[in-house]
């Protein structure tokens, strides 16, 4: 299984958890990228992070890795001019880079460093389970560039039709690249990133300029509260009406906050992992 995260050194946490979850909940070789960059005054994935990772995962199967990848020349020759300045980081947009990178596989898992892989009963899911993270991998993307969840919100809002849902949130995104490369979606997308400010400009570019997104179920990139048939969730800022309207954003490293504001304890086991390894992890970087 191809994985594609992106970020700076603040998703290093998010990260080593996300990347834990995957290993708990597939039994799967993992190759695992991560698109990074300098870009003063964030600072890229730091090397030792990555090493940090790819040791790890390879305690599960030493054809498991986890490589980072320096893009930022690629950036530098085509930025997001027009969406630099939004509370969106460039270090977001980075997946519409991936066109360009040769070493990058025809199909890849794209994951926000905010996402979990869920096991159900204490055992990993497998190919021909209901609900597995491999069979949503694995699906018939011939026709395809890309397939994703509705956004919780979005999908009200900004879908092309009343009632269509057809706004994805980007957090989950399987990518067919060969087929991304062959319409040029993510050149358009890095031209209109260019040219046009957008709320949230990554995701509302593909949006705009996709024209073959396969929408799957949400339980492959829930965004609101956990349900049984959960295969994905994703920890976004969501809506809450009590005791007064308020917006909440707890993401999965707010470990304290997990269990207070969400009440969740689903992933405790993978939490008490994240915590015993997170002080050896920022040892390393320190070092």
């Amino acid at each position: 299984m191809n994985i594609l995260y992106c970020g700076d050194d603040k998703t290093e946490d998010g990260l080593l958890i996300s990347i834990l979850s995957l290993l708990d909940a597939v039994e799967e070789e993992l190759h695992i990228y991560i698109l990074t960059m300098e870009r003063a005054p964030r600072v890229p994935v730091s090397d030792r992070a990555a090493e940090f990772l790819d040791r790890k995962v390879k305690e599960a199967g030493e054809e498991n890795f986890v490589k980072k990848i320096d893009v930022t020349e690629l950036f530098d020759r085509q930025p997001p001019t027009a969406n630099m300045e939004t509370r969106f980081t460039p270090y977001c947009m980075l997946r519409l880079y991936a066109d360009q990178v040769p070493e990058l596989p025809e199909r890849i898992l794209y994951l926000d460093n905010d996402v979990v892989c869920r096991t159900v009963g204490g055992s990993r899911k497998k190919a021909g389970q209901p609900d597995s993270l491999l069979d949503f991998y694995y699906q018939d993307m011939e026709d395809w560039e890309l397939a994703g969840v509705p956004d919780y919100y979005g999908k009200w809002f900004f879908s092309s039709r009343p009632f269509r849902r057809d706004y994805f949130n980007s957090g989950v995104l399987l990518l067919n690249m060969k087929k991304i490369r062959q319409t040029g979606l993510f050149e358009q997308c890095r031209v209109r990133c260019a040219e046009k400010k957008m709320f949230m400009p990554d995701q509302s570019a593909l949006n705009k300029l996709s024209e073959r997104k396969k929408r799957m179920p949400r339980r492959f990139n829930e965004q609101r509260k956990l349900h049984s048939d959960t295969v994905l969730q994703h920890f976004t800022t969501s809506f809450r009406f009590i005791p007064w309207p308020h917006t909440l954003t707890v993401k999965p490293w707010n470990t304290e906050l997990v269990h207070e504001k969400l009440k969740l304890h689903e992933y405790d086991d993978l939490l008490a992992a994240y915590q015993s390894l997170l002080p050896q992890m920022k040892g390393e970087i320190a070092a």
